[in-house]
């Protein structure tokens, strides 16, 4: 699990843990409707509203009015067999022998990981598509921020967005990946940044 369940509420925790079970035994998620019937709900909003905490603590992703999208973070992969290479040119030699592991253990062990649902294309140029899932690292002191770092961003009132840091003088520009958007400008105090990139999952 990345997250420890302390950070849970009680309802939040008994409606994770249900949730962990049925996609155990059913290989998919559930609806909003059965969740109810399993919390003993009449009204989807409490139900919305825990599965939006457990995806911003990082338990789940979820795309808010799309059945069925819901998924488990908490599969820590120990190694991944790296098979040889293989070209994006030309045609080269490929190696049949296992002699190490992609290990990503690691990166989900570091403290407090989360994971988020990426929507848009504003970051397409550098690798990140829409419906991919990204793993961010809290960043503690924004003081430390390098020039250049994918950052998760909440700027209050407006929202959340997925952009590379940039600080120039007393401002910060958020710049998109993708020539279509615009760069954000910020005053350093009108921004908080929740996390920097550490990875990027991308189902297919």
């Amino acid at each position: 699990m990345v997250n420890s369940s302390e950070n849970l509420t009680e309802a939040q925790n008994e409606l994770y843990g249900w949730i962990k079970e049925y996609m155990r035994d059913f290989q998919h998620s559930p609806s909003i409707r059965q969740m109810m019937q399993a919390m003993g709900l009449k009204s989807p909003a409490p139900i919305q509203s825990r599965l939006k905490h457990l995806q911003e603590k990082g338990y789940i992703s979820w795309q808010e009015g799309k059945a069925r999208t819901l998924q488990l973070i908490d599969d820590v992969i120990e190694g991944i067999p790296v098979m040889g290479s293989v070209a994006a040119g030309g045609l080269i030699e490929t190696y049949s022998d296992v002699n190490e592991n992609l290990d990503i253990a690691d990166v989900l062990k570091k403290k407090d990981v989360f994971a988020l649902s990426v929507n848009g294309d504003s970051m397409i140029d550098a690798c990140i598509a829409d419906g991919d899932m990204v793993l961010m690292e809290p960043i503690t002191n924004s003081y430390s921020l390098r020039n250049g770092t994918i950052v998760s961003a909440m700027v209050p009132g407006l929202g959340t967005t997925l952009k590379y840091f940039f600080k120039r003088g007393e401002k910060v520009f958020l710049e998109a990946a993708n020539p279509a958007y615009e760069a954000i400008e910020l005053n350093l105090d009108n921004v908080v940044f929740q996390g920097k990139l550490l990875a990027v999952w991308r189902k297919i």
